[in-house]
Order: C-alpha cells, then sequence, then structure tokens
C-alpha cells in the first residue's frame, strides 16, 4: 500500500542587493531573468501579473507543473505558492524577504507530498540537493546581477 512521504525543508541566504531589488526576483515573471529554462505559461492572468491567484504552468524533465499563487503580501515581502505535478507530488513554497542593511535575507521553505511512489522518489532526491539549490539561487541570482550591471 502507498505511503506518502511528507516533508518540509528550509533554508536561507543573503544577497547583496536592496529589498526592492531582490524581491521581485521571485515571481514568476522575476525568475525568467535569472533561472535557465524557466518559461512559465500563464493562463490567468494572461499577462502574468504578479497577483494572488494567479495560475500558471511550468515544464521541466518531462513533466508538467501547476502552480497558484496563493497568497501574496508584497507589504511583507512574502509570497507562498502552491503547486501540483499531476500523479507526482503536491508542494507548497514559501520565499519571505527581509532587508538587512543594504542586503536582503531569502528564506525559503518547501512542504511537499508525495501523491505516488515516482513522487516520493523525486521529493527524495529534491530533498538530498535542497541546500545546494539554495546556494545556486545565489549564484544565479548574482550573476544576474552582474551581466544586468555591465549592459546598463
Amino acid at each position: 500500500m502507498f505511503q506518502a512521504i511528507h516533508q518540509h525543508l528550509g533554508g536561507e541566504f543573503t544577497l547583496p542587493l536592496d529589498i526592492d531589488t531582490a524581491y521581485p526576483l521571485f515571481t514568476p515573471a522575476g525568475e525568467t531573468l535569472w533561472v535557465p529554462d524557466w518559461q512559465p505559461q500563464y493562463f490567468h492572468p494572461a499577462d502574468g501579473h504578479t497577483v494572488q491567484g494567479m495560475v500558471f504552468s511550468t515544464g521541466h524533465g518531462g513533466e508538467t507543473t501547476l502552480w497558484t499563487l496563493a497568497d501574496y503580501q508584497p507589504a511583507a515581502y512574502s509570497y507562498r505558492y502552491v503547486r501540483v505535478t499531476p500523479g507526482s507530488r503536491f508542494v507548497q513554497v514559501q520565499v519571505s524577504c527581509q532587508p538587512v542593511d543594504a542586503n536582503t535575507r531569502v528564506q525559503v521553505s518547501y512542504t511537499l507530498t508525495g501523491l505516488s511512489e515516482a513522487g516520493n522518489a523525486a521529493i527524495r532526491d529534491f530533498a538530498a540537493g535542497y541546500h545546494a539549490m539554495l546556494a545556486e539561487w545565489r549564484s544565479l541570482i548574482l550573476a544576474w546581477r552582474d551581466s544586468a550591471s555591465q549592459a546598463s
């Protein structure tokens, strides 16, 4: 009988960017600036404008994942996404930013639930690389910042 894995992961990193520059980088449109192959397909709103309740999909590794922005609090610099990869896993993603002097602390948590054995395996693989993923996010954002500053 199938037993779902349910796991919570958390971590943080600091960016040498002010909060008003860093915070928008975690919207679906903002992530297109620094995440390779991030190409969200927007259902609502069709223009991809960041609003609570927006719905979009992404594709990666032969899977399609459906997303909604369940909680959007710009005044608190916080996002909570809910996503499902059908037949595989259900995930809540929380991203919160806090200004720290001229920098931004980014806290990221994932709560994952397997929907199948394949989903459980995907969660185990994801958990094993979680902290490396956050380090990669930081590196990718800094590379974007450096290329943006060279272009201007």
